[in-house]
């Protein structure tokens, strides 16, 4: 076997069944081992759109997302969604190439230096070298999908493509590093300080994140909310993590100041504020030590040094078993209701009005989809005021770049997770100006046959920094702009493209979108002015 083949095989045996990318002279070998392994190549039309594919691919399977890039401006057309993968903790695999270090003392077209240009933006940077593809693959699996999971960049020297040079074992790939209990076990001190601080709560509350929902902590948490009537606020990235319908479910926050108005300062008000799997990166700045140091309980999957907040007690440990090991409070929580007025105060505050806009868009599309469908959602004003109305049963159903917030990543990420699961429904929800940053992305989507929605909230202005320079007292600059035809777009790479006006039409456009072999892109034109004020 060669090297190619050795890493490609290990991928494979990780559970990788999907691959995306571009390729180049450099990276045909690796390109062909992955279909002889059984790892089925997705040709995208730009590099960056292909990141997104594999963490689509990731939330749908489960297995390491795979990026093949060539060399040069091919791996440097990805740093955008590497980044993402990097702050979003997604575990993906960046496959390229490279020329040996004698060439390169010489040869200068298209080299860089991608250790220099990935290093920041990645947990890991290998190289093979003869005799060490099974080991480096080896190690670039268990990197990435150790906590926090995160992107490894792979490269493999074009001199090691000879089979002659391998001649390698087979390996059993290594387990990823997962957050074990540490401190946290019957009779340290750790856990009897925290469940002395639970014991004596009045006002407890969780604020669960993006680590509750790689460590499956529902059970843990729906006992605590259930079993002690104790709230539950999540990130945007942990919605879903308790059923948002449920009675201690107070939804996703993080990015609105209208629903922080009710948020912080029931945080504020808590003597026992329990962070399970929280990381504030997903916040904005008003998130900055929003509780007493001295009554907040931290269960970390990862080490934290962001100086956000402090906390009494902090540990790195499995999450679901951490919560599970706190006991209960002594007397019941929350004597004077304010979880409750907090929740109806976010019902009134994000009503939905009876006039078409955005609130009814998003209400509607929630209503209305199947009910095992995937939502992907862009960055931009809809996306705030989204998470805030929909509402999601399960976790990793609404998929977003939450603490990046990269433009740009609904459509691939939708595609991505539709080339995965084909039979599951899958949603993106993308404004005017992040559509027409990913039009190309349709061709890829036209080629898979397959039913996927694409709805497109219209106002013609990248409506959030607008907002933002109004409260700035700013002109509005540089923000607006002539907006496309989009259904026109849709019609030209082969899918179907419609304008909706009212809910009749969206509920009409949705019925049969889902039964065609086609993709479907449902412009939405509304007020930008329905955002002021709304999140």
């Amino acid at each position: 076997m060669n090297a190619a083949q050795i890493i490609a095989n290990g991928l494979a045996g990780a559970g990788c069944r999907h691959a995306f990318g571009m390729p180049g002279g450099e990276v045909l070998a690796l390109l062909d081992a992955l279909r002889v392994a059984g790892i089925e190549f997705t040709l995208v039309k730009h590099e960056n759109a292909g990141g997104y594919m594999a963490e689509g691919s990731w939330h749908a399977t489960g297995a390491p997302g795979i990026l093949l890039a060539t060399i040069g401006p091919g791996v440097s057309n990805a740093v955008n969604t590497v980044a993402n993968a990097y702050q979003e903790q997604v575990p993906l695999i960046v496959l390229t190439g490279c020329i040996s270090h004698t060439m390169a003392a010489q040869f200068t077209h298209q080299v860089i230096d991608h250790v220099a240009l990935f290093s920041s933006i990645t947990k890991a940077t290998l190289r093979v070298d003869q005799g060490t593809a099974a080991v480096m693959v080896d190690k670039a699996l268990s990197i990435a999908l150790s906590d926090p999971p995160g992107p490894v960049l792979l490269e493999l020297p074009d001199e090691y493509l000879d089979a002659a040079h391998w001649q390698e074992p087979d390996r059993t790939p290594a387990a990823p590093k997962l957050a074990e209990a540490g401190n946290w076990a019957d009779g340290s001190k750790t856990l009897q300080q925290a469940r002395d601080m639970f014991a004596k709560a009045e006002k407890p509350i969780v604020l669960a994140g993006i680590g509750a929902v790689h460590h499956a902590a529902t059970p843990a948490i729906l006992e605590l909310a259930e079993k002690h009537q104790v709230p539950v606020i999540t990130t945007y990235k942990a919605k879903g993590i308790l059923p948002e319908d449920h009675p201690m479910a107070l939804g996703g926050h993080g990015l609105s100041p209208l629903s922080d108005k009710t948020i912080l300062p029931l945080l504020a008000k808590s003597d026992c504020v329990i962070l399970a799997g929280y990381d504030p990166i997903e916040m904005r700045s008003d998130w900055i030590n929003p509780w007493q140091p001295e009554n907040a309980i931290e269960i970390m999957h990862a080490a934290n040094e962001h100086g956000m907040h402090r906390a009494a007690v902090r540990f790195v440990g499995d999450v679901g078993k951490a919560l599970a090991a706190l006991c209960a409070p002594n007397d019941p929580v929350w004597p004077d209701g304010e979880p409750a007025v907090a929740k109806a105060e976010l019902a009134r505050a994000f009503a939905i009005p009876d006039e078409w806009g955005p609130h009814q868009l998003f209400a509607t599309l929630n209503a209305a989809l199947p009910q095992d469908a995937i939502t992907t959602v862009d960055t931009g004003a809809h996306r705030i005021l989204l998470n805030q109305i929909w509402r999601c049963d399960h976790p990793e159903t609404l998929l977003q770049s939450a603490a990046f917030c990269s433009m740009g990543v609904a459509v691939p990420l939708a595609i991505g997770y539709k080339r995965a699961a084909p039979d599951t429904p899958v949603l993106a929800v993308v404004g005017d100006a992040g559509f027409d940053m990913v039009a190309g992305d349709l061709a890829t989507l036209r080629e898979m046959q397959v039913p996927m929605v694409i709805v497109v909230p219209v106002d013609n202005s990248l409506a959030l920094i607008e907002k933002k320079q109004t409260a700035m007292q700013l002109n509005a600059h540089g923000v607006r702009f002539a907006g496309s035809d989009i259904p026109v777009i849709a019609q030209a790479y082969g899918g179907i493209g419609e304008v909706i006006q009212s809910k009749d039409d969206l509920l009409s456009a949705l019925a049969d979108a889902w039964s065609r072999n086609t993709f479907t892109v449902l412009a939405c034109p509304i007020d930008k002015s329905a955002y002021d004020g709304s999140f």
